[in-house]
C-alpha cells in the first residue's frame, strides 16, 4: 500500500501541472486565511458573486491570450508582444463599425452587434497574419516582428476611433463582457467565463484531435528536422500566429464589451506581459518545443488570483505591480530548469547516500 502511495505521489509531483497547481492553491489558501469568506459564492439579483467568480471572470482575457501565446512560444521560441495593443485596435474597430466614425457615444447601432464583434475578431486575425508572415516568411525574430504592432496597433486604434473613447450604449453589446440575457432571464454566470471555456475547449480539440499539436512541437524542437519529415514549418508557424491574433481579437471584444466602449489607451495595457508570464508559470519552456496548454491556463488564473489578493490586502494600485513582480520572479526561479535539475541531483545524491549506508550496515 505504501509503495502504491509513493508511486502515486511521484506521478503527481512529476507532472508538469503539479507546480502551477500548487502555486494557485497557495494563493487561494493565503486568501482563505486572510478572509474565511473567500470561498463563499452568493447570488444577488439573480447573478453569482464571490471572489472566485471575480477571479474566473477577470482572468478570462488573460486565459484566452495565453492559448495563443503558448502556441507561438512553442513553435517559434518567441513571444508575441503585440497582443495587448491588438486588443485595443480590435475594440476600436468593433465599436467604430457599430456606431460610425467620429461618433463619441451612441444609443443605437448601424449594424447587428454580431457583425461588429466578428469584424473585430477578423481584425485580430489579420494582425495575426501580419505577424505570422513576418516570422515565417521573412524570418524576422518573433519579438522584433511583433514589436511593429506592439507600437503601431494602439496608435491605429486611436486613429480609427478619431482619438477618442467610443461608447456603445446598447444593452446587447454589454452581454459579451458581462451577463447574457435571454428574454427576461439573466444568466447568473459572467459571459467571459463561458467565452474562455469555449476557447480552451476548441483549442484542446484542435490540438488533440488533429496533428497540429504534434506538428507544433516538432517544429518547435527542430524546424529543420520537421521539414525533412515533410512538415511545412512555415505554414505551422504562420497558423500559430494567426490563432494568437484571433485570441487577441476575442479578448479585445470581451474587454470592450465589459466597459461598453473602445478605450485604446487602456484596453489590453500590459496584457502581453501577463500572457507570457502565464505560459512561464504553467511550466512551459520559453525555448519552444513541448508545451502544456492546461499549465498556461492555470498560470493565467494564478496571475489574476494574485492581483485579486493584493487588492484584498489593501495594497495600493501603484504598489501592486512591484509586489506582483517579486512573487512571480520567485515562482519562475523555482521552476527554472537549473533549479529543478539541482533539486533532482540533490535528491539522487541523498538516495545514493542512504542506499550506501544501508549496504554498509
Amino acid at each position: 500500500m505504501s509503495k502504491e502511495k509513493n508511486s502515486f505521489w511521484k506521478k503527481c509531483t512529476g507532472s508538469k501541472l503539479f507546480f502551477p497547481a500548487v502555486c494557485l492553491l497557495v494563493v487561494i489558501l493565503v486568501n482563505v486565511i486572510k478572509s474565511p469568506s473567500f470561498l463563499q459564492i452568493s447570488i444577488n439579483n439573480g447573478v453569482l458573486y464571490g471572489r472566485l467568480i471575480d477571479i474566473a471572470n477577470r482572468g478570462s482575457e488573460i486565459a484566452i491570450l495565453a492559448i495563443g501565446m503558448t502556441l507561438t512560444i512553442a513553435v517559434s521560441a518567441g513571444t508575441d508582444i503585440s497582443v495587448g495593443s491588438v486588443m485595443a485596435l480590435v475594440a476600436s474597430c468593433c465599436c467604430t463599425s457599430l456606431v460610425g466614425y467620429g461618433v463619441n457615444s451612441a444609443s443605437s447601432v448601424k449594424m447587428p452587434i454580431i457583425f461588429g464583434v466578428l469584424f473585430g475578431i477578423f481584425i485580430g486575425g489579420v494582425c495575426g497574419c501580419f505577424n505570422g508572415f513576418m516570422v515565417s516568411n521573412l524570418k524576422v525574430q518573433p519579438m522584433v516582428a511583433t514589436l511593429v504592432l506592439y507600437t503601431a496597433a494602439r496608435a491605429i486604434g486611436l486613429v480609427v476611433s478619431n482619438n477618442q473613447n467610443t461608447y456603445v450604449h446598447v444593452k446587447q453589446y454589454k452581454y459579451l463582457g458581462n451577463f447574457w440575457h435571454i428574454g427576461g432571464w439573466e444568466c447568473p454566470i459572467p459571459t467571459p467565463i463561458f467565452v474562455a471555456v469555449i476557447c480552451v475547449i476548441l483549442a484542446t480539440l484542435l490540438l488533440k484531435k488533429t496533428a497540429l499539436g504534434m506538428y507544433i512541437q516538432a517544429v518547435g524542437i527542430n524546424p529543420k528536422a520537421a521539414r525533412i519529415m515533410g512538415i511545412n514549418s512555415g505554414l505551422i508557424i504562420f497558423l500559430c500566429y494567426v490563432i494568437c491574433g484571433l485570441g487577441a481579437g476575442i479578448a479585445g471584444t470581451v474587454a470592450s464589451s465589459r466597459i461598453y466602449s473602445a478605450d485604446s489607451n487602456n484596453i489590453g495595457l500590459n496584457f502581453e506581459m501577463d500572457a507570457i508570464l502565464a505560459v512561464a508559470l504553467g511550466g512551459n519552456s520559453l525555448a519552444g518545443g513541448k508545451f502544456s496548454l492546461a499549465g498556461s491556463i492555470i498560470g493565467a488564473y494564478t496571475i489574476q488570483a494574485l492581483s485579486t489578493t493584493l487588492l484584498a490586502f489593501g495594497v495600493k494600485t501603484e504598489q501592486a505591480p512591484v509586489i506582483k513582480a517579486i512573487v512571480i520572479v520567485i515562482i519562475v526561479v523555482i521552476q527554472a530548469p537549473a533549479i529543478q535539475s539541482y533539486m533532482k541531483n540533490r535528491k539522487a545524491r541523498k538516495a545514493g547516500a542512504t542506499g550506501g549506508e544501508a549496504v554498509a550496515k
